[in-house]
């Protein structure tokens, strides 16, 4: 299954090891975490203009979303049946 993370990224959701709020009441940890992405140059900006609001860390990279947290989450456990 794959998720959408906004401005047409798409990644596969088996890839997903967690998904934060940027704003989390934790917002040392988040920015530690950025910071090292930065520095393997892994981290990929989704938001290009809109607020960042969540980061999405996954096998390969670190994904910064304007999509919420709580969204992704929700996205990441919807089963679609076929009709």
């Amino acid at each position: 299954m794959y998720i959408h993370l906004g401005n047409n990224v798409v990644i596969s959701a088996h890839s997903i090891i967690a998904i934060l709020n940027i704003e989390s009441p934790y917002s040392e940890d988040v920015e530690d975490v950025i910071h090292v992405a930065l520095d393997k140059k892994n981290l990929v900006r989704v938001s290009e203009n809109t607020k960042e609001k969540s980061l999405v860390i996954c096998d390969d990279n670190v994904y910064i979303s304007p999509i919420s947290s709580t969204t992704l989450y929700k996205r990441s456990f919807n089963q679609y049946k076929e009709v």
